[in-house]
């Protein structure tokens, strides 16, 4: 099998053209010609997810972050992003980025969100390009209403999130619940439109939580707390086009941000 497959499995589950226009998805160091000999899902690829590659013998890196976002002027190993540019090229690994095409499908991250926190009748929260399914963010309701201090403690274990900011508890019990991976705070507006309990997102600055107006309960998770199920979302869909391929999980965790 060639690195070229995979990309074209991929695209088809996550277009390319769904990206948003500040994105930078797709191979971004590579031959797509090259057989593939495995493939470690992370979700930032750094050094460290690199040299995990390279112990696991996998010559493909699938990410959803973009590790090449804003462009590169220069390779002198001068910051992290150049230096694990440089390690990928120098051991022959591919990198390939599906960032916000995939947030941006029926069937991608937000998807991923809603089944971790049982969201039923799901849809598309801010519909792009006229087509129902494509779009930001997502919306549905729970089976049955629950209190919503409890439902705040559901989220909090369901994403280990290490802490959970959030604006004042509106009412008793929450139902209709708006979902983003990611920084999602863009889409607060349609989700007080169209009636949403919680809207549960990251990367809220402090002055946007007053946004909420008691119309709707903010909840910041954090932005990897918010994404760290994309990489077993990317490797569930891979299992089951390629069940008998060398798949990895990286076992690292790329977070930046430390709680006490």
């Amino acid at each position: 099998m060639i690195i070229a497959t995979i990309i074209q499995v991929l695209e088809e589950w996550a277009p390319p053209q769904y990206q948003e226009s500040y994105d930078n998805v797709g191979l971004l160091t590579g031959d797509k010609n090259a057989e593939v000999k495995g493939v470690l899902v992370c979700l930032d690829c750094t050094e460290e997810v690199i040299e995990e590659a390279i112990a696991l013998g996998a010559n493909m890196v699938i990410a959803h972050h973009p590790i090449i976002f804003s462009g590169l002027k220069k390779l002198t190993g001068a910051n992290y992003i150049e230096r694990t540019v440089i390690k990928a090229i120098k051991n022959d690994i591919a990198i390939y980025a599906i960032h916000t095409n995939l947030d941006n499908v029926l069937h991608g991250v937000n998807a991923k969100i809603c089944a971790l926190l049982e969201i039923q009748n799901k849809r598309i929260l801010q519909v792009k390009r006229g087509i129902a399914e494509v779009g930001s963010g997502m919306i549905g309701e729970l089976n049955t209403p629950l209190n919503t201090k409890d439902f705040l403690q559901k989220i909090k274990i369901a994403f280990s999130a290490g802490s959970v900011r959030y604006t004042s508890v509106l009412k008793d019990k929450v139902s209709r619940i708006a979902v983003c991976g990611g920084s999602g705070s863009f889409l607060l507006k349609d989700a007080i439109e169209q009636g949403a309990d919680i809207f549960l997102s990251s990367d809220f600055k402090y002055h946007q939580f007053f946004d909420a107006e008691n119309r709707i309960v903010i909840v910041d998770i954090g932005h990897y707390e918010a994404e760290k199920f994309t990489k077993e979302l990317i490797c569930e869909f891979l299992r089951e086009k390629f069940p008998t391929f060398a798949l990895h999980l990286s076992k690292i965790n790329t977070n930046p941000v430390n709680y006490l």
